[in-house]
């Protein structure tokens, strides 16, 4: 790979931040893998990031992309970073509230994105057509299995954003058009986003799935916090109906990422293993979407509080000692009036789903990591692995003393939730 470009770049008196040439860079990476790119690349880039401050604003989007790009030799590699998270518009309950409609569709624009970048990714490496990562390649029965499960993981979202499914006997044809419907619809800023956002340590091909299953977890858990803090502050104000609603979409958006793991499940062991010993550092463990989930549902108790899972994400570490509210603190206001909990139903009816949903993400998760890593070999960046989860995988969601059991209805899904329900049920905290 020829770092020319971005000689000449650097070379200007003063070069504009819009005109960096993210392609040739990431196609570095893609080429050599993050963990072994050469050092003249490293230099140069360091280089940029040195100029940033002389550079015309706006310069945010490239120091992001810096950052993640230089995480290792800068010593700071973890997981956000081996995701690019930083480059990802995930939802956060800390931001200014948006409309709930607005949060929802950005979610899906992107969830479609990563999944069809993926989706094109296979088909280029099936087609012979010059795919990055060229590594232990997967046999095409498995490609096709794979292509089957990532447009089934876009399908909810797909359907949400007004996209015909295609309808055909074979995998392969059906995902090439999807791909070719939502890449067209795709914002050119999403498309650097989704471009940049693909830093692998490696060159081993099922890597690139590994990423963007990840990342699309992610998203979806940044949405599930936005929702997780509007469900507490609205049993604290006794709209227990609105309160119910949104956990029953909760667990609609946590059952419509289901499909995910059966696309990860397609991943290779032997790749795993090759990639994985590169990423050293970054753990799901440090997930802080995820830890914000569990924490908003209910206080962790001081042993896991202290433990490795909340000091990993230590600003929400610090979010829980300093009294973050919960929907369990929120509940325990109420508890005591039975007769309002009886004539809400919906709100016991939206916890059961949600704890069911968890409990079965939980599982899957387990079952995926013993396939992969067995039940005592350490996870990711040399974390605790198999054993972490088994022990955290029946944990309670909600304290026991949840409201009562009710008869449940059919669950409710993200796909077939009335409009009127759906903006209740994600809007931000300013949402009634």
């Amino acid at each position: 790979m020829n770092p020319e470009p971005l000689h000449r770049w650097l070379t200007q008196p003063r070069p504009c931040a819009q005109r960096f040439p993210y392609d040739t860079v990431i196609d570095a990476y893609q080429h050599h893998g993050k963990q072994f790119l050469p050092a003249e690349w490293t230099t140069l880039l360091r280089a940029t990031r040195n100029r940033l401050p002389e550079l015309p604003a706006p310069t945010g989007n490239l120091a992001a992309f810096l950052d993640v790009a230089l995480d290792k030799p800068d010593g700071r590699y973890d997981y956000r970073t081996y995701l690019a998270l930083p480059l990802l518009p995930i939802p956060d309950p800390d931001e200014r509230p948006q409309p709930a409609e607005r949060l929802l569709a950005r979610r899906d624009h992107l969830h479609v994105g990563l999944l069809t970048d993926l989706i094109s990714f296979e088909l280029r490496a099936l087609d012979n057509t010059g795919a990055p990562l060229p590594q232990l390649r997967p046999d095409p029965t498995v490609v096709t299995k794979r292509l089957r499960h990532a447009v089934r993981s876009a399908a909810p979202a797909l359907r949400r954003l007004s996209f015909d499914i295609p309808s055909t006997d074979n995998p392969v044809t059906t995902a090439r058009q999807v791909a070719a419907a939502a890449t067209l619809d795709l914002h050119p800023r999403d498309r650097l986003t989704v471009r940049a956002t693909m830093l692998p340590v490696s060159t081993v091909h099922d890597e690139w799935m590994f990423i963007r299953v990840l990342q699309t977890f992610e998203l979806t858990f940044g949405l599930l916090a936005v929702n997780l803090t509007a469900v507490a502050a609205a049993v604290h104000a006794r709209r227990l109906p609105a309160a119910g609603t949104r956990l029953s979409f909760a667990a609609a958006l946590l059952r419509d990422i289901a499909p995910l793991w059966s696309l990860l499940a397609t991943m290779q062991p032997e790749a795993f293993h090759t990639f994985r010993a590169h990423t050293d550092g970054a753990s799901a463990i440090q997930s802080r979407a995820y830890k914000l989930i569990e924490s908003l549902c209910r206080t962790p108790n001081p042993q896991r509080l202290n433990s490795a899972a909340y000091l990993s994400v230590p600003d929400v570490h610090a979010r829980i000692r300093s009294g973050q509210p919960t929907i369990d603190d929120a509940l325990d206001a109420i508890r005591a009036d039975h007769r309002a909990l009886a004539e809400c139903p919906i709100l016991a009816d939206g916890m059961q789903q949600f704890t069911a949903a968890v409990h079965q993400w939980r599982r899957t998760h387990y079952r995926l990591a013993v396939r992969m890593l067995g039940t005592h070999r350490t996870g990711t960046g040399a974390t605790l692995g198999t054993p972490y989860l088994l022990h955290s995988r029946d944990a309670a969601v909600f304290s026991d003393r949840d409201p009562s059991p009710v008869q449940r209805r059919p669950p409710m899904t993200a796909t077939t939730i009335p409009p009127q329900a759906l903006t209740a049920s994600i809007g931000s905290r300013n949402l009634s």
